[in-house]
């Protein structure tokens, strides 16, 4: 059986031929000044074959939820933050970029190029961000943090799209995807099945108050941009049955 869980943010379970894998594991209620109504227990991930990191921001690579994980497993990463995840612990550092494929679990990880700026000082220098496509007996795409890029329509087929359609605070800053250019990416990788991601989990003081109208807007943009796309908005926690979608 193979499915996608979200556990909010831009963290998704993806269990695809019977490889499990985490997409950027944020598990802590608090991660400096954001903040969410609970944290995740990593026994929600349940046993997993391998970790991917899309980029070095800290809503991303948190690095004390990563120690909350085995330190057997397998982290794909772009290059240049391996040694902040082996400082961890970590013995197996997959550092990538845009078009390398690796192997984790069984299954073929391909890392795609993301529009967004990355910087983590001084903890660790620029890197890349990156998407991955997870393979199997259908493709599985994780975009990680970009906006609209060249190139988007070659990284088909797939199969499943992740999509980032929001943030934290009360804009949606360039090198993100906000619920209409989300859409719009709908038309260049033109999968079977959509899940939003990245929207109404954390929340900066003074905010806006969590919601889930991103993720509805971006349902009906879709609906009207990519009416053969199949939309699914999970609530956190929420597991979506791949066989049953598409």
């Amino acid at each position: 059986m193979s499915g996608l869980t979200w556990l909010g943010h831009s963290t998704v379970v993806i269990d695809l031929d019977g490889t499990r894998l985490v997409t950027d594991p944020v598990l802590r209620r608090r991660v400096f000044h954001l903040r969410r109504a609970a944290a995740v227990e990593p026994g929600a991930l349940g046993s997993l074959d391998g970790i991917l990191v899309s980029h070095s921001h800290f809503d991303h690579l948190d690095v004390p939820s990563l120690s909350r994980l085995p330190r057997t497993l397998p982290v794909v990463c772009p290059t240049g933050i391996g040694a902040l995840v082996r400082r961890r612990g970590f013995e197996q550092v997959l550092e990538v970029g845009p078009g390398d494929t690796v192997e984790v679990g069984g299954r073929a990880v391909r890392a795609t190029h993301a529009e967004h700026r990355t910087n983590r000082r001084p903890f660790a220098g620029r890197s890349a961000a990156l998407g991955y496509v997870v393979q199997g007996s259908m493709n599985v795409y994780f975009a990680g943090d970009t906006e609209l890029f060249d190139g988007m329509a070659e990284l088909g087929p797939v199969d499943v799209a992740l999509l980032p359609v929001s943030g934290w605070g009360p804009r949606v800053p360039a090198g993100h995807l906000e619920p209409s250019s989300a859409a719009e990416a709908l038309l260049l990788l033109r999968p079977k099945v959509a899940v939003p991601v990245h929207w109404g989990t954390f929340r900066a003081p003074f905010g806006p108050r969590l919601d889930d109208r991103a993720a509805r807007e971006f349902a009906s943009t879709a609906a009207r941009l990519a009416p053969d796309v199949e939309v699914h908005v999970l609530q956190i926690g929420e597991t979506l049955a791949l066989e049953e979608a598409g």
